[in-house]
């Protein structure tokens, strides 16, 4: 079996690194491309995966569009040249398109309920679309739903065993209270009109005084905030997850690895999904603030109360065991479909 995947975002890296390894484990032929875009390429070599870079993101407004359409246009003479039994892709209209023209079997995933301009361009030229089983919304007969999240592709036990040596590294232990913050960039094109943190000092000064404060941000952190910011290299962070007391921001895959990992997150973005409002419903790890005027002070106290739980760790590992229990591994899920498919 032949197998194109496209990765145009550090979180598609994780969620497909294991399901790469496995296949080539497996004998099957596997064909990377990428997109120059934030640590995706550094998550790559990081992670000794191959990959033939398409496009970079494009840094002027409107230009976007000019880049998908570049996009477009490389990814489908890749197809040509690898003939791929099957293209798989996390919401991504290259890898839909070079299909429907080159009538090759496409794998979509998508757990992003907001992301409507990317489906209207996406969803009429694939025959199925793999949505975790909590997604909202609807697309008929085409929608395949598994019991799992995205983040479980590669958080899942299965997968991935935490590594303490990240908090040796950054002169940590496993007893210290670690605070970790995220900061998305705003730029993507569904973020227009949305809203999160703002007064991002506020919080890092109330913070301090609970345990350390570490920052991953997409945006330039400025003088006041440049000293929290983690300093090790992107593949470390989920290690970092796993140890973290509690995380809060604006980053939604990143308040699933935490709940997926047992640590508690305080999701804090006016844009809400299906995947953190189950994990806040269901297990008690994500707590969602996402509407209202109060919303970032609400989020706030509901961050300083969970701080004064001395059993918050502990509480959140439970919570994650009942979590596992429910889930599946979603990287054993995907490569048994793709194999399934050419069978």
């Amino acid at each position: 079996m032949r197998v194109l995947i496209d990765v145009g975002h550090p979180g598609h890296v994780h969620f497909f690194k294991n399901a790469i390894w496995n296949l080539r484990e497996k004998g099957h032929e596997v064909m990377v491309t990428s997109r120059n875009k934030e640590v995706t390429i550094d998550l790559l070599n990081a992670y000794g995966i191959p990959h033939n870079i398409l496009t970079s993101t494009a840094s002027e407004n409107g230009s976007v569009f000019k880049e998908w359409m570049v996009r477009d246009y490389k990814f489908l003479n890749v197809a040509k040249k690898f003939n791929p039994d099957i293209l798989a892709g996390i919401m991504n209209p290259c890898v839909a398109h070079a299909s429907w023209l080159l009538r090759k079997k496409a794998f979509i995933f998508n757990d992003t309920e907001h992301q409507k301009f990317a489906r209207k361009i996406t969803n009429p030229f694939v025959e199925k679309v793999y949505t975790p089983s909590c997604y909202y919304d609807d697309f008929g007969k085409k929608q395949i739903r598994y019991n799992g999240y995205h983040e479980l592709a590669y958080l899942h036990p299965n997968r991935f065993s935490p590594n303490p040596a990240v908090l040796e590294e950054m002169g940590l232990n496993e007893t210290d209270t670690i605070i970790i913050l995220r900061f998305v960039s705003w730029k993507a094109h569904h973020d227009v009109g949305q809203a999160g943190i703002k007064n991002k000092v506020k919080l890092v000064s109330e913070l301090e005084k609970h345990g350390h404060v570490l920052i991953t941000s997409e945006q330039p952190l400025g003088p006041e905030l440049d000293k929290y910011k983690i300093r090790v290299s992107p593949e470390k962070l989920h290690d970092l997850l796993y140890y973290a007391t509690l995380y809060i921001g604006e980053g939604a895959t990143t308040a699933s690895e935490c709940a997926v990992l047992g640590t508690h997150a305080v999701y804090v973005n006016t844009l809400r999904t299906g995947y953190t409002n189950e994990e806040e419903s269901k297990y008690g790890l994500v707590f969602n603030f996402s509407e209202g005027q109060n919303m970032e002070e609400e989020a706030f106290r509901k961050a300083l109360d969970l701080l004064k739980n001395q059993d918050l760790k502990s509480e959140g590992r439970k919570k994650r065991e009942k979590l596992l229990n429910d889930k599946i591994d979603v990287t054993g899920f995907m490569v048994k479909e793709m194999e399934n498919a050419v069978l």
